[in-house]
């Protein structure tokens, strides 16, 4: 039997439609074509020939899936300030409904780079002998978190539901379970002094929570952006707590092994078009500026007005692993019951971290 091998270029991003599968789902919009990127509408059509190809002039060809979600933003910007152009690499982008969807694709060798989150799937395959390396962070959240807990706009006003310790023996939606939007609604119920035990939790797709909080077969849930400011621009939703987390790292990138054997020079000038896009994205006004918010609305069709009110993501400037976090993944998902194995496995054994290193050795120290 033919063993995978995946290397996570980690980063797990933010839907947030998004991450959240982290990235949950979200419908594939009709994705533009940037002026870098040629953008491959299904995987049959892909297939070999990219892989095979080279791009015109001799641009290097590399094969990504993603959701189109901001939680994506550093792939856009990279994308569109041709910071991959000037490494010489061409992306050839493919819309996903989830980031899961993903990381199965890369292990098919469909994918040479991919993004996701740690959940309990990927957690479960590592056991199952797939062979990954974590290299490098995607997002954070911090306080406005860009996943809060939501519930109905017309019960928060009536006072039926003002605090998370309301929210006891009520029905509250998470988009996925053996996702870290699951940990997110512990987190916050344990700020409010309960646990899953003292509520019911379904499983819902983000974009049915507004309306489904709005006809009172739902109670709360956790909802990405930038469905939550569309939401509250309709009147539907309240946020009910946005700082239950801080700086808490999810979701990873990943390099399909075999392909960055083959190619390293190519993995190693895509890592750092990537570092330059996390550094980019680091001051705060970036995220408000004309030109940030109109390329993401190029990617996720979400209008600029939005993404330019809604609480962002965030990226380290250097791409840093937060492998503390992943070990809370784990331990959480052990605690539901959700691996398949009962000890902890050492995820420090999946990290390699040579890609980044170099990336940031070559770009220098981070200044603001």
């Amino acid at each position: 039997m033919l063993r995978r091998t995946l290397i996570f270029v980690s980063s797990f991003l933010v839907v947030f439609a998004g991450l959240w599968g982290c990235a949950g789902s979200a419908s594939t919009p009709n994705t533009p074509a940037a002026a870098q990127a040629t953008v491959v509408p299904a995987l049959a059509t892909m297939a070999p020939t990219i892989a095979a190809q080279a791009a015109a002039g001799g641009m290097a060809n590399v094969r990504m899936g993603y959701v189109p979600v901001t939680l994506y933003a550093p792939l856009y910007i990279a994308i569109e300030k041709g910071y991959f152009k000037e490494q010489g690499i061409e992306i050839a982008l493919t819309p996903l409904v989830g980031g899961s969807d993903s990381v199965v694709q890369l292990a098919a060798g469909n994918f040479d780079v991919a993004a996701g989150g740690v959940g309990a799937g990927l957690l479960n395959a590592a056991v199952r002998g797939i062979d990954f390396k974590m290299v490098a962070g995607l997002h954070a959240e911090k306080p406005p978190m860009a996943s809060p807990l939501v519930v109905s706009k017309k019960r928060f006003d009536s006072g039926e539901l003002t605090k998370i310790a309301d929210l006891k023996g009520k029905k509250l939606a998470i988009n996925a379970k053996g996702a870290a939007t699951e940990y997110w609604l512990a987190a916050v119920l344990q700020k409010g002094g309960l646990t899953f035990k003292d509520v019911s939790v379904v499983g819902l797709a983000f974009s049915d929570v507004p309306a489904a909080l709005e006809s009172g077969s739902l109670d709360g849930a956790i909802l990405g952006e930038p469905l939550v400011t569309q939401a509250e621009d309709k009147g539907l939703v309240k946020r009910l707590d946005d700082a239950f987390l801080n700086n808490f790292q999810p979701t990873v990138i990943y390099y399909n092994v075999e392909w960055a054997g083959k190619n390293p020079e190519v993995a190693g000038k895509w890592m750092v078009a990537y570092v330059k896009a996390l550094r980019y994205l680091q001051p705060e006004s970036v995220w408000k500026s004309d030109e940030v918010v109109t390329m993401l609305e190029k990617y996720t069709k979400v209008p600029a007005d939005v993404v330019k009110r809604a609480s962002h993501t965030y990226y380290e400037p250097d791409g840093r692993l937060h492998i503390q976090d992943y070990n809370t993944l784990q331990q959480f998902f052990l605690a539901q019951g959700e691996l398949t194995y009962k000890d902890a496995i050492m995820l420090e054994k999946y990290i390699d971290t040579s890609y980044l290193d170099a990336a940031n050795k070559k770009l220098g120290p981070y200044r603001p």
